[in-house]
């Protein structure tokens, strides 16, 4: 299992690209990787042929364990992974626990093993005991699989099931009557196929979007506020350059966010941290029907509107041919969205917390506006309007400080 970021420590086997026996070339991807903020493709480290998978696919497996071995031409089999000394390979310290699970996953439990943030947020959510659930992993260690085998079997908590329950059903109990128990509620109908449905589980990425903003949504005082902003000089600029509008909004919004420190910052419990002059910038990138990732330019603050343009391109294209590293998906301190360019026109997008602001650009559309001369006099004009939503966290600001922000950028735009 490679490193493939400084943040991270293990990895999901999520498909295996070659089968035993087949023929790899060095370089060539050989597995699809999962960690708990992208997927990606493991290159082989040689030419040859692959003879042994050690790790199946769903099983999580700390950095530097030996994944498959590969022979080469005249000479011992090649490890997907660094040399094997028969020893176990080395932890990668695991990331200090938050007080109270205040991270959103359950507190690391006092036993041996270690556990995933994966399998601790699913325990998180469930109320389990991981050190009751049984692991089949190397040293004892409870996989994913594990979990969801033994909440399968009726583990977890029996307390009131969690706000994101599948079940959209949430009737409230009987009250009981002369001491008696109180009955079950009546189950709702379950055969959906018999009423035209086809049920099927989630993808694992629409799963990791959904925790993601589901943790948001119960961790953030979020709210929104809006101004609409004339585009005409964009256009003309963008059309000067031969880009799109959004790396001119993205080069705007790099200039004011240095005077509103509390908007390129984020907060993690009651510990605020602000990047100053620096901003690391995520761009929303839709992956189709298999979701979205927020990639970032780091040091945004150094590029030109043309070499955002060009960042964008290139993580863009990376991320749709899933080959961004981990380190090109941490580590944001602002981000911006832009559903505008499907021609949706408002939106109260989700806060990527643990930042505390998300600048959502709508649809550029031409419509009629009051315009005022130098002279003071109004006059009716089309002009290309868009509106501009900022997601902000009340617990690290106010509203008048959100306005004001979006004032600064509407001007700067204009």
């Amino acid at each position: 299992m490679p490193q493939m970021g400084t943040s991270m420590s293990e990895g999901t086997i999520i498909a295996w690209l070659k089968a035993v026996g087949d023929e790899v070339a060095a370089d060539e991807s050989i597995c699809e990787i999962s960690t708990d903020k992208i997927d990606t493709e493991c290159p082989s480290p040689a030419a040859g042929t692959l003879v042994e998978i050690l790790a199946e696919v769903e099983e999580t497996v700390e950095v530097g364990a030996v994944l498959a071995r590969i022979s080469v031409a005249g000479g011992a089999p090649a490890l997907a992974a660094p040399a094997d000394s028969g020893a176990e390979p080395a932890a990668a310290p695991p990331p200090e626990p938050a007080a109270n699970g205040a991270d959103g996953l359950a507190p690391r439990p006092a036993d041996s093993r270690r556990y995933s943030p994966l399998v601790r947020r699913i325990a998180a959510e469930h109320g389990v005991d991981l050190t009751r659930v049984p692991g089949t992993g190397r040293g004892d260690r409870v996989t994913k699989k594990d979990l969801l085998a033994w909440l399968e079997q009726g583990g977890g908590a029996a307390a009131e099931p969690p706000l994101h329950s599948d079940s959209p059903y949430r009737p409230d109990p009987e009250p009981a009557v002369d001491g008696a128990a109180t009955p079950a509620a009546s189950a709702p109908p379950t055969d959906l196929d018999q009423l035209g449905g086809v049920s099927e589980s989630l993808s694992r990425i629409r799963r990791s979007i959904g925790g993601a903003m589901l943790r948001s949504q119960q961790t953030t005082a979020t709210c929104h506020t809006v101004v609409e902003c004339d585009f005409s000089g964009v256009e003309r600029r963008r059309r000067e350059l031969g880009v799109t509008a959004l790396p001119l909004v993205a080069r705007a919004t790099i200039d004011v966010i240095r005077r509103f420190p509390d908007l390129n910052a984020t907060l993690d419990g009651d510990t605020v941290t602000r990047f100053g002059e620096r901003v690391h910038l995520g761009i929303a990138v839709s992956l189709g029907e298999e979701g979205l990732i927020v990639p970032v330019i780091h040091d945004a603050q150094d590029l030109s509107a043309e070499g955002i343009a060009a960042r964008i391109r290139d993580l863009a294209r990376r991320a749709r041919s899933k080959q961004l590293q981990p380190d090109d998906v941490a580590g944001a301190s602002f981000t911006i969205t832009s559903p505008g360019a499907f021609g949706a026109t408002i939106a109260t997008p989700v806060i990527n917390a643990p930042q505390v602001g998300i600048l959502d650009m709508e649809a550029i559309v031409k419509r009629p506006v009051v315009v005022t001369d130098e002279n003071g006099q109004d006059s009716i004009a089309i002009r290309p309007m868009a509106n501009f939503v900022l997601g902000w966290d009340h617990r690290a600001m106010d509203g008048v400080y959100a306005a004001q922000f979006l004032g600064a950028l509407r001007d700067a735009v204009e």
